[in-house]
């Protein structure tokens, strides 16, 4: 018999809506990936299920979108990303989300893995200021079409956990301007620029609005207690922001309606 090891505060979640259960949500392993079990809670939280997908598998288990979390993915050698997105499951998933029926999202270092992988463009290389930055961080929601970010109205800013050593987005001034021409920036930097991203942007998709990156980590930001000590919706508890949860509960939603 299987047993799953409890994870922090595994009773006080309560899930958001069990009728989504039914979305499976992948949720991939590297070495040296860390964030693997929260994204995993946060699709638990949501209301779908998650399931474990290993990097060296070539299967992707019949999910119905796939997380790339956040970590140090074989160490960040060569680049944060490189060496990832020749991983035998990545093949996989680069295929399923070129044409735009998979959804994926990217945070930190699964958004480098992406750029990486090129399925978003773009580059991420060290903080400005050349230093692990770990804060809780506002970010403006500026597209709400793709499949992670329905739940939220455009505008609105969210408080989610920032944390990492090479965040800063870069590219091109043509490619920046395509982006920025056919709304593709989909989470800006609000109240200051953490570590000299270009135009101050957090998150981009891509031209089908399915695959998604972002720096910051809304997993950690989706359960009361374990979250930010703010939120951009109004006054919370110390450590009460669940400004992240709605992005999981975007594809889910879609998923079942599509």
């Amino acid at each position: 018999m299987t047993v799953e090891t409890p994870l922090i505060g595994h009773s006080a979640a309560e899930v958001v809506d069990e009728h989504l259960s039914g979305v499976r949500v992948g949720v991939v392993t590297f070495p040296g990936t860390l964030d693997d079990r929260d994204a995993l809670r946060a699709v638990r939280i949501a209301g779908g299920t998650g399931v474990p997908l290993w990097h060296g598998d070539h299967d992707l288990k019949e999910v119905d979108a796939v997380i790339i979390p956040g970590g140090f993915s074989y160490g960040d050698y060569l680049r944060a990303g490189a060496i990832s997105r020749f991983a035998p499951l990545m093949e996989q998933i680069t295929a399923a989300a070129s044409g735009g029926s998979l959804p994926v999202l990217g945070i930190c270092n699964g958004f480098q893995v992406l750029t990486e992988a090129h399925l978003l463009p773009g580059s991420m290389i060290k903080n400005n200021h050349l230093h692990f930055l770990c804060k809780d961080q506002r970010l403006t929601v500026e597209n709400t079409m793709t499949a992670w970010t329905s739940s939220y109205e455009q505008g609105t800013e969210i408080v989610v956990p920032l944390k990492n050593q090479d965040g800063q987005f870069v590219a091109d001034e043509r490619t920046l301007d395509e982006l920025e021409g056919e709304g593709r920036v989909v989470f800006r930097y609000a109240g200051g620029n953490p570590n000299g991203s270009r135009r101050d942007i957090a998150g981009i998709t891509n031209e089908h609005g399915n695959v998604v990156g972002l720096m910051p980590h809304p997993e950690h930001a989706v359960e009361a207690g374990f979250g930010p000590d703010s939120s951009a919706f109004g006054e919370v508890e110390v450590r009460g922001g669940v400004d992240g949860l709605g992005i999981f509960t975007s594809v889910l939603q879609k998923l079942v309606n599509k």
